[in-house]
């Protein structure tokens, strides 16, 4: 947008403009240019949103693995312990009676056997003890372990449902514009995202920013079908070919074509539906992100870019 303004400024002094319409067209990209700073910091911010869910969900499947070995492992010590304990219970009784036969054998030999039942009481204790302790480490790394195995479970069920969600959003969208396909449009659906993409030849005579009558049919249906999706955020960007405008009016470069196509297409949008502005956003590429670089007509386009909300699941992965 900044490669606008000195393009404008030098508009003032060489385009044959009536001074309402200039006027016009400089407010306009004005708005433009705000709408696109502020969308551009919600679509890093929801990205920058995504990575940390993505960073997030590995950690929580990570911690979850760790948390399965630890209780694995954490049981086989209990029971090696409690073999122990028992083998040491059982040597303690067998002493006991010992004990009792030769009460009356002599102080010598009650004194051992007095020492060494007290050695054994002393280290079965102990054994008690550890074992006591392990089990409740047992208990508190097994709690751990379904607290982590729900949050992944949540996290999971919340992805799914986003993904049936926009999977079936696409399916409407796709159904609506069916009868445009052949005249250069296509939807699909890629890393969680719808792309509704629209050669310029469907929506624009050649250098124009002003959609054509079948064109607007085309961008009718599709508001139909999203003006009551309330958890969306709309990107429309504009693409031009690489061959250079030569004109004293505005347009007067691909930059300019680009934005104000784009934001053509939202006017069309919002005027014929009851979508909430605050979900769009305009976008200008110019000629730098061609489909196909020996092809010009399928670079010139409309993309439409159909995003979900990741707030469920950034709250999800929040609430650690």
């Amino acid at each position: 947008m900044r490669k606008l303004l000195p393009i404008v400024a030098v508009a003032i002094f060489t385009a044959c403009v009536p001074s309402k319409k200039y006027k016009e067209l400089v407010e306009r990209e004005k708005i433009c240019a705000e709408e696109l700073a502020k969308y551009k910091s919600s679509a890093l911010d929801n990205e920058g949103k995504a990575k940390d869910l993505e960073s997030r969900y590995g950690v929580l499947k990570k911690e979850v693995s760790e948390l399965s070995g630890d209780t694995t492992k954490l049981g086989h010590d209990l029971r090696i312990l409690q073999s122990e304990y028992d083998k040491l219970q059982a040597q303690s009784e067998s002493l006991e009676r010992s004990f009792d036969k030769l009460r009356n054998s002599g102080a010598k030999e009650t004194a051992a056997l007095q020492a060494e039942l007290e050695a054994k009481n002393l280290e079965l204790q102990r054994k008690e003890d550890a074992l006591t302790t392990l089990e409740n480490e047992l208990v508190n790394k097994q709690k751990i372990l379904e607290e982590r195995e729900q949050r992944v479970n949540e996290l999971e069920e919340a992805i799914a449902r986003k993904d049936e969600a926009t999977k079936l959003l696409k399916a409407k969208v796709a159904n609506a514009l069916k009868g445009f396909e052949s005249q250069g449009l296509t939807v699909v659906q890629k890393n969680g995202k719808i792309y509704v993409s629209m050669e310029a030849k469907l929506l624009f005579a050649s250098g124009s920013t002003v959609v054509e009558a079948n064109g607007k049919k085309a961008l009718v249906e599709l508001a139909k079908v999203l003006e009551n999706e309330k958890d969306l955020e709309i990107i429309v960007e504009g693409h031009t070919d690489t061959d250079k405008l030569v004109s004293a009016s505005h347009p007067t470069s691909n930059w300019e074509l680009s934005v104000l196509r784009a934001t053509s297409v939202i006017d069309i949008l919002l005027s014929n539906s009851k979508m909430n502005a605050a979900q769009l956003m305009a976008a200008g590429r110019s000629e730098f992100h061609p489909v196909d670089p020996a092809d010009k007509a399928k670079n010139r386009r409309i993309e439409i870019i159909i995003s979900p909300n990741l707030s469920e699941l950034f709250e999800i992965i929040s609430n650690d």
